[in-house]
This record gives structure tokens, C-alpha cells and sequence, in this order.
């Protein structure tokens, strides 16, 4: 490392690369410092299960809301593969299993008429006009609400902004929808990740729920190809091509604002302090008001998921007799009825099969014997369930999603697990408490933060990119910021732009 550089990013998640991207091309000098010994954050790679090559996603693992202009600004090669379809939903009626797709006779056999698939295709309807209104907006400076709530003419507009932008979202689905499954596959976008309720008046449902509908105008989410880890990769690469430098394993102990600022790092034991004009950090306000004096995070929520990782032999049959290749192609939803997610009797949540839309992932030789990877998201999971005892309760919610899957399943998934080279079944959890020690995500929050609304909401953030901090030249450019949340690159590049607005200035 040098003493000084124009800018230096803390932390290498795919946020912080993309400003780093963007920053080196444009011929500033930048270093990116990452407290572990790989980049790429919750955007990771890796061959987890010994003896087996097999590279799943580990952390995060679907893709919407990263903008074609990022992708093209930065020419990568980052591919996405379409699922074949949106999701499917196991249920027992009358004693017998079934399931349901996103089709008119799906929803027929489920509720009895054409009535609820109407609806929900109404309902749908009125999230994609907030998509269509809001995406075109994501990577401009904030407007005012009052600006955003001019985009909504109409009387169908009208409703779509009071349904999502002003009430509880649970007033809007149980308005237009009646069947709890039914409900239930709608709201799932409004939890991932967050411990929040239909009725929530802070309105956080409606704010995860909006960051779920929005990316490209469809919400529509799609594989990685290659894995999540392709991101972080090819954008490391652009910024080591024009001069950048990246540096693992450094800790960074404090940040001193001034002209130059001042970053304070630990690495091997040796302190370090390098100066630079710009930072930005790429990690959770909560991790900056540690690391800057003076600076103060907004109150923020606990996370509230617990992911699994799984290589299987095969797909395991389902009860319904349905076909695994095609249930599994989609997101597949694990008692997700919308009384269960407001009141749990079962621990709800919903799995992904990567491989059936891309196994590049994969060997050809486990291609070739059938192998696929499962990833499984649940909710209902708050940081403080895991407090007491993080190993022991983590075995148990374990064993609970397990036996909610299983409870669908004609084979049962522990006798699909592969085994690995120690005789271990390939699957893995983690929980809020892991994923904040792993990550670095105060209390296991995944968004850094309460997801906040896409438009400025006082005076002095009109015009700004939601980047900024009391303190100039030093911007957050993580999910925490405004406009962050899932692996979208919004955040990265407002604080590239912020930068380079104000170097001109």
C-alpha cells in the first residue's frame, strides 16, 4: 500500500467495486480494503462441501435489481438465466397434497374459481405501475416525494401509490386477495430478511416489499451464470486493470476526516494510517459510526434469516406427484400461508434450485450423475432467537426447516444430501448472529439498514444521491445507503458519481 490515493473504499462487496470500477476507469487512484481474505461480501462463490466441485452462492444468490447501465457502463460479462417459472407452492386440501403455480387452472384448483387468479392478476397490476414509475428513477439524484407522487395520475396510479406508498401493505392484499396461500406468496417479498408484519405502521413490509417488485420494471429475479461470485471477479478486475489495488485481510480501525482524510488500518499486527480525499464506506452505517467520530446511524432492525446451502444427488419427489424439475425451478414456497408468516406454528420459507437454470456451477462430472444445488431462505428467524446460544439454536431451526421440507416430500431431503470427503451430509446454515460475524452486518441485518424509500424525504435530500454524510467527502456506498439493498450496484455507483461531481466542483 502507498501513503495516499484519491480514494479508498472500505470493504469489497459488489457495491464498493462498482464505485471502485467506475472511479478507476475514470483515472483516480483507488484501494479498496477488505477485512477478510476473499472479496465479494454477501456476492460469494465458494466450494463449501469438501470433495466435490461444486461452487454454490453462497450468501446471496438471486439477481434484479442491478441496472443494465452498470453492466454496460463497466462492459461485464455478467450473465443472467431466466427461471421457467415464478414459483411453485406445495399445500394439502382435503387430505390430499397438491400445489400451486402461477396459472389460471393452478389457481382454479386451489380456490374453487377463476375469481382469485383475476385478482391477483389486478394486484399485480398495480405493482407493475409502481416498478415501471420507480426503476427509470434508481440511478438519478433524489426527487421529492411530492415530485414521485406526480408520476401517479391516474385513478389505477392513484391506488398503486396509496397501496404501497401510504397504508400497511396488508390492507392492499387482503383487499384484492382472499386465499391465505394465495396472500402468503405475495407478502414473502414483503419479509425476506426482516422481522416486520402485514399491519407494520412504519411501513417496513412495504419498503422490502417494494425493493422486490421494482428491478428492470418486472421484478423479475434470475440466476447468476457461473455464481454470484462472477460479479465481485470481473469487477476486481477492472479496477486492478487501470491501476486499482486491493488489499485482504487489512482491518480498518478508525477513519479521521479532514483534508486528506485519514484511514487507520491494522494488518499482520502493524498499524498503517493512509491518507486519501475520498472513502467510502461499503459497509453498515452502524460499522461507520464505529469507525468515524461524530457520525451517528439511523435505529435500524434486527435481520431475521436463516439460510441453508445443500448439494443433493438428486431433486426429491413431492407427495403431489407434481414434477421435481418443474417445482423446483422457481422459488419454491415451505408453508408461507400468510397466518403462518404473521404467526408461525410452522417456521416458513421458501428454497432455489441454482443448477436447473444454470450448472456451470457444477463438475461435468456431477452434471453428468444428476447432482443439483438447493439454497433455502428462511423467515421468521430474528437475531434475538439465536442470542442465548447461537450453535445450539441453529441445530434446532435446522431441524425444523428440515421437517417442514420433508413434510411435502416423498423423499425425504436428508437421504437426497450428498456426502462429503468426511463423511458429512452437504448442508450448511446460517444464522443472523453467523452472518454478522462472517460479514460483518450488524446483528444479521442483509440490507445494512431498514430498507428506505426511494425518494428523498426532507428538503436536503432533494438533489442528492443518498450517499452522502455530514461529513464531505466521505459517503457510505453499501446496501445501508439510500437506494441499497440486494445486489443492484445502486449504492456503488451514486458514490462514484458523488465523487466525481465533486471533483469538478
Amino acid at each position: 500500500m502507498k501513503n495516499r490515493y484519491d480514494v479508498i473504499i472500505i470493504g469489497s462487496g459488489h457495491n464498493g467495486l462498482v464505485a471502485g470500477a467506475y472511479l478507476a476507469k475514470a483515472g483516480l487512484s483507488v484501494l479498496v480494503l477488505e477485512k477478510r481474505d476473499i472479496i465479494g461480501g454477501a456476492t460469494l462463490s465458494q466450494k463449501i462441501f469438501p470433495g466435490f466441485d461444486a461452487a454454490p452462492s453462497v450468501y446471496s444468490y438471486l439477481v434484479s435489481l442491478l441496472p443494465r447501465k452498470i453492466v454496460t457502463d463497466l462492459d461485464l460479462n455478467f450473465e443472467l438465466a431466466k427461471r421457467s417459472i415464478a414459483s411453485f407452492t406445495p399445500y394439502v386440501k382435503n387430505g390430499r397434497h397438491d400445489g400451486l403455480f402461477i396459472d389460471k387452472e393452478s389457481f382454479n384448483n386451489l380456490c374453487g374459481s377463476d375469481r382469485e387468479y383475476e385478482q391477483y392478476l389486478r394486484f399485480q397490476k398495480l405493482c407493475k405501475i409502481v416498478a415501471e414509475k420507480i426503476w427509470p428513477t434508481m440511478l438519478e439524484p433524489l426527487q421529492s416525494k411530492a415530485e414521485f407522487q406526480k408520476l401517479f395520475v391516474t385513478d389505477d396510479e392513484k391506488e398503486a401509490w396509496r397501496m404501497i406508498m401510504e397504508e400497511p401493505l396488508g390492507k392492499g392484499i387482503e383487499k384484492y386477495l382472499e386465499n391465505d396461500i394465495v396472500r402468503g406468496v405475495v407478502f414473502t417479498d414483503a419479509k425476506i430478511g426482516m422481522d416486520t408484519h402485514p399491519e407494520d405502521t412504519t411501513l417496513l413490509q412495504n419498503r422490502t416489499f417494494l425493493y422486490h417488485i421494482i428491478g428492470q420494471a418486472t421484478g423479475e429475479w434470475n440466476v447468476p451464470i457461473g455464481g454470484m461470485g462472477q460479479l465481485p471477479k470481473q469487477l476486481a478486475d477492472i479496477i486492478t486493470t487501470h491501476g486499482g489495488e486491493i488489499n485482504t485481510a487489512v482491518s480498518v480501525e478508525n477513519i479521521q476526516h479532514g483534508v486528506p482524510n485519514k484511514v487507520i488500518t491494522t494488518v499482520d499486527g502493524q498499524r498503517h494510517e493512509i491518507e486519501a480525499d475520498y472513502v467510502l464506506v461499503n459497509a453498515a452505517p452502524l460499522v461507520l459510526e464505529q469507525l468515524l467520530e461524530g457520525y451517528q446511524a439511523p435505529q435500524t432492525v434486527t435481520g431475521a434469516v436463516f439460510k441453508i446451502n445443500m448439494l443433493v444427488t438428486k431433486l426429491p419427489r413431492l407427495k403431489s406427484g407434481y414434477d421435481p424439475n418443474k417445482a423446483f425451478a422457481g422459488t419454491f414456497h415451505v408453508d408461507e400461508g400468510y397466518e403462518n408468516m404473521r404467526s408461525p406454528k410452522a417456521l416458513p420459507g421458501e428454497m432455489y434450485c441454482h443448477t436447473l437454470a444454470d450448472d456451470s456451477i457444477l463438475s461435468e462430472d456431477l452434471r453428468n450423475k444428476g447432482y443439483q444445488t438447493l439454497t433455502f431462505f428462511g423467515l421468521n428467524t430474528p437475531y434475538e432467537m439465536f442470542m442465548a446460544d447461537n450453535e445450539e439454536m441453529r441445530k434446532k431451526v435446522l431441524a425444523k426447516y428440515v421437517e417442514g421440507l420433508n413434510f411435502y416430500l416423498e423423499d425425504k431431503i436428508e437421504d437426497c444430501l450428498a456426502v462429503d470427503s468426511n463423511g458429512h451430509p452437504c448442508i450448511e446454515a446460517k444464522t443472523p448472529i453467523d452472518i454478522e460475524q462472517e460479514l460483518g452486518m450488524p446483528r444479521g441485518n442483509i440490507f445494512q439498514g431498514n430498507l428506505q424509500w426511494p425518494f428523498a424525504e426532507s428538503e436536503a435530500e432533494v438533489g442528492q444521491r443518498g450517499v452522502e454524510t455530514d461529513f464531505s467527502n466521505i459517503f457510505l456506498c453499501g446496501a445501508g445507503a439510500k437506494r441499497g439493498g440486494g445486489v443492484s450496484g445502486i449504492p456503488g455507483y451514486h458514490a462514484a458519481q458523488a465523487v466525481l461531481a465533486s471533483k469538478l466542483i
